[in-house]
């Protein structure tokens, strides 16, 4: 019996860090000391729920594998990713069970949030979301990168599926702090959902006929003092052209530069946490894996520059 009570005891002492992570391959190809960190990356190899091309479950070492291989200096920022204090966690240890792997998300994010540090989310599919925004809290604007709305209700009888993440969102946090960007394919239940519920968007269409600019600045005006965000990215936002190995291609998407432009403009911001979903690596020979990459390093560096008022190197 004491035994038993000296290992609960021990249990409680452990941190969901150690207990649902552990350390692969190294994101950038470094890592600072967990202590020392401002940002911490942790992967979720997880595609349960995927749908058309499954893969998402291997997107994390692939996005790691690319980032240690391209170059690190932001010429938007003029900051180099180097510089920058990111310790690399690992993956987390997943399930077959949606719920707990959404949970087990939530604890980590939770705690990485409590020390003051950003969570960097590499998935996995783009279900993972719900548990970061679940950790970042319901005061939080989620704005979202995506071909699709993900409003279904369910899908395929699973409602903690990839195809309706952002309505399991909505329930948490209210539509008015969802803002959606790049959407172009959807069903008749999300346009009804959308109109009905006034979630806020800037559709693809809008991106190719209007001057950047102008799309630039309704985003402004939509985060406009909405305090904490959170910013998710699934990758089939882009073109098929661009990252054609994900899960949900859709063609009629972002170009790389047009999509960085927006997530500079959402950066400006009070980012608090960035997830990156829905590469499927084995669809192509790397090339997605390597735009995912400098997505992740531009959107840092975005966030450095906010964070500590730096210039960069001109």
């Amino acid at each position: 019996m004491y035994c038993w009570l000296r290992i609960k005891d021990r249990m409680r002492e452990l941190s969901y860090l150690s207990l649902h992570v552990s350390r692969p391959y190294l994101f950038s190809g470094l890592s600072s000391s967990y202590e020392d960190a401002d940002y911490v990356v942790v992967g979720v190899p997880y595609d349960r729920t995927s749908t058309y091309r499954a893969g998402a479950r291997f997107a994390p070492h692939a996005i790691r594998e690319a980032s240690a291989n391209i170059e690190t200096f932001s010429v938007r920022t003029g900051i180099d990713v180097e510089d920058l204090r990111i310790c690399d966690l690992g993956d987390l240890s997943v399930t077959d069970n949606p719920k707990e792997v959404i949970e087990r998300i939530r604890l980590v994010v939770n705690e990485i949030l409590s020390q003051r540090k950003m969570p960097v989310i590499l998935g996995g599919e783009h279900s993972v979301s719900l548990g970061g925004v679940k950790a970042a809290g319901a005061d939080t604007t989620v704005v979202d990168f995506d071909a699709h709305m993900d409003l279904r209700n369910e899908y395929n009888g699973e409602s903690l599926s990839h195809a309706a993440v952002m309505r399991r969102i909505s329930e948490f946090t209210g539509t008015e702090r969802i803002v959606q960007v790049g959407t172009r394919a959807f069903c008749r239940e999300e346009v009804e959902f959308s109109r009905a519920n006034s979630v806020r968007s800037i559709p693809a269409l809008d991106i190719h006929r209007m001057p950047l600019d102008q799309n630039l600045a309704r985003l402004k005006d939509m985060l406009e003092g909405c305090g904490k965000i959170y910013l998710t990215i699934d990758m089939d936002a882009l073109d098929p052209a661009y990252a054609p190995a994900v899960g949900n291609p859709e063609a009629d998407g972002l170009s790389l530069n047009t999509a960085l432009s927006f997530i500079e403009e959402v950066c400006t911001g009070n980012v608090v946490a960035i997830d990156l979903t829905e590469v499927t690596p084995h669809y192509d020979t790397g090339a997605t894996a390597v735009q995912a990459a400098r997505i992740l390093f531009e959107s840092l560096c975005f966030v450095q520059r906010r964070r500590k008022g730096s210039p960069g190197l001109k």
